[in-house]
């Protein structure tokens, strides 16, 4: 259910990145306002662009999204602190703690808007250490920098 709504979602996404990019074009003068002009077919062309937007929006989480183990030795009680507080440097604040398991949302209200406020990171707890989820640019980047902070304290 949560992969169809973010595909619905990044339809309408990309849909109004379409019209504020052609509106743009028209508003420069770099094409005419007609849609018969504009594309090759003209209206015709309408319903191709939006069977684009439909396979490029259902393909988009699959690539855009991702489940990652890190790898973080310790236990709850002594990681904790440091997971949150390195969480919070990154513009992430806690929204929930169940038991052992995390979840952050960015603290940026325009990084959200962007993001469609699909921006949550959900820690989940793990023999190893956490199993990650959340967008895939996001959690590679916080992934990585989490087990470096822990593998080197003092760094």
């Amino acid at each position: 259910m949560k992969y169809l709504r973010r595909s619905v979602k990044y339809f309408f996404y990309f849909a109004i990145l379409f019209v504020i990019i052609m509106v743009l074009m028209v508003a420069l003068g770099a094409v005419e306002a007609d849609i018969d002009l504009m594309f090759r077919k003209g209206y015709e062309s309408l319903w191709q662009i939006a069977l684009m937007l439909v396979v490029i929006s259902a393909a988009y989480p699959y690539f855009g999204f991702m489940k990652k183990e890190t790898i973080i030795p310790g236990e709850y009680a002594e990681i904790r602190g440091g997971i949150i507080a390195y969480m919070e440097e990154r513009g992430y604040m806690l929204v929930s703690e169940e038991g052992e398991n995390l979840r952050f949302r960015s603290r940026s209200v325009v990084r959200r808007i962007f993001r469609m406020f699909e921006d949550d990171i959900t820690m989940t707890r793990s023999f190893t250490g956490f199993t990650m989820e959340g967008l895939r640019k996001d959690l590679v980047r916080l992934s990585s920098g989490l087990e470096y902070k822990f593998r080197n304290p003092d760094a």
